[in-house]
């Protein structure tokens, strides 16, 4: 409750900011002044399980250790993204507060989808997410693939909200107490009714499409390589696992009971969302545009969780919400710093800038998942999550072979970093400020601390 409260007066208050304020440096420092207090809020509520706010909320959000776990490692990820891209957010544009205030909003919404407990109030955190997202994803109104980007995502966006309305117009005449509340749909163990079974059609493939599994995920790439790369950063981090915590959410308490007889569909698209996703990455000649693609492959994993739903999905949506995030942000916090995104702009890194090209090698290590960094232990999660099931193994095992494909196209940078020259003309564009330095080895240090000791995240779901 606190994050949703606090996040929104934040939104509010950075919005109304930008009349008076007129120095975008102060909008930045007051942005992370109030992020740290909000991360703070969360992880008192999260240890004494005591809200500041007690509104009667009719049950139509439930909070448990589960999303508060999570909810604290959103937050934390996002005040280690201000930290790295705060210098980056002013140059997009002139209105940088209202750039923050739409990204508190975000925040309100994901705390929304995170602790739902009604099939409206999952649709009224996904669409918080969603608009303001269409805005910064157009903000470089200077550039026109940023604009093509915003209207395609918009459209796009917009059509799948349509279908997740559907959906829920479905469930909810379909179900005998004619009730939104996820735990009082009454579907039972046996055949599912026709109506509750198109609802919930279509409700996975609106899910899907948000968190850009395949075959909706077509419009990711275009999108995220439009799109404004520190916010491409945001959407592809803090949002995607966001949208994967509601769908594990739904599926769970809505669902759950009659796992077996739309398991198979998760099934499908969890393959194909591993195949496209890592084929595709292979043949990317731009960094960003690859890393769009490795995300779809990295939400092919994730959608293993959906496929398994048992306590080690559970653990390791937490683990990669962390590992994926904070890996990615660091990664694409280089990428701004580069003067050619194209992998040949990545030749000599480490000879340039021996930090970045350190820092470069562990985030890119961890996507992967090498041992002893945190995306390793949470893959390991992801498939004996799916293992547990006891059946259906190869999916397993197609996501270790595509896990080693995955493999050539991350190693492809590495070798740029570290076994070639760099350019004349150099390889990275203006100084790097001492905050950006220090807050890039804490990330890195934070990926090998996970990775050694995932107990740092998983403890939560049983303190």
């Amino acid at each position: 409750m606190n994050s949703i409260i606090l996040s929104a007066l934040l939104g509010v208050l950075m919005m109304f900011s930008g009349a008076f304020v007129k120095r975008t440096t102060l909008s930045k420092y007051f942005a992370f002044v109030g992020l740290a207090g909000l991360f703070a809020s969360s992880v008192y509520e999260l240890i004494a399980r005591q809200p500041f706010f007690h509104i009667d909320v009719h049950d139509m959000v439930h909070t448990n250790n589960f999303n508060l776990a999570f909810i604290a490692i959103v937050l934390g990820c996002t005040l280690i993204y201000f930290l790295l891209n705060g210098s980056e957010i002013e140059k997009v544009g002139a209105h940088v507060s209202e750039y923050y205030a739409l990204i508190f909003f975000i925040l309100c919404g994901i705390s929304i989808a995170a602790t739902f407990n009604t099939l409206l109030m999952l649709f009224i955190g996904i669409e918080i997410v969603s608009i303001p997202l269409y805005i910064l994803t157009g903000s470089d109104k200077r550039n026109l693939k940023s604009n093509e980007a915003a209207l395609k995502y918009f459209l796009m966006g917009a059509f799948s909200t349509g279908i997740m309305l559907m959906g829920i117009a479905f469930i909810y005449g379909g179900n005998p107490n004619a009730s939104f509340f996820i735990h009082n749909l009454e579907i039972g163990s046996g055949k599912m009714p026709v109506m509750i079974a198109v609802g919930l059609v279509f409700l996975l493939v609106s899910m899907s499409f948000k968190v850009s599994a395949a075959p909706f995920h077509f419009w990711t790439p275009d999108v995220y390589d439009g799109a404004p790369t520190v916010f491409t950063s945001f959407m592809s981090t803090i949002v995607k696992v966001a949208g994967f915590f509601a769908f594990i959410r739904l599926f769970e308490s809505a669902f759950g009971v009659v796992q077996n007889q739309w398991q198979s569909l998760v099934l499908f698209i969890t393959a194909a969302t591993l195949i496209i996703g890592n084929v595709t990455a292979v043949f990317q000649q731009s960094v960003k545009r690859m890393l769009a693609y490795s995300s779809i492959a990295q939400a092919g994993f994730m959608m293993l969780a959906i496929f398994a739903l048992n306590n080690k999905a559970k653990e390791g949506i937490l683990l990669y919400s962390a590992a994926y995030s904070l890996a990615t942000i660091g990664i694409f916090a280089i990428l701004t710093k580069m003067k050619d995104y194209t992998i040949d702009g990545f030749n000599g890194l480490a000879k340039e800038q021996p930090l970045l090209g350190f820092a470069g090698l562990i985030f890119l290590l961890s996507l992967t998942g090498i041992p002893l960094t945190a995306g390793f232990q949470s893959k390991f999660f992801m498939l004996m999550a799916a293992i547990e099931t006891g059946h259906h193994y190869w999916i397993a095992v197609l996501a270790v072979l595509l896990a080693a494909v995955s493999a050539y196209y991350y190693f492809r940078v590495i070798q740029a970093i570290y076994f070639k020259e760099p350019s004349p003309e150099g390889v990275v564009s203006g100084k790097l400020s001492s905050v950006y330095k220090l807050t890039l080895i804490l990330t890195v240090i934070l990926i090998i601390i996970i990775g050694i000791y995932p107990e740092l995240i998983i403890g939560w779901l049983y303190s």
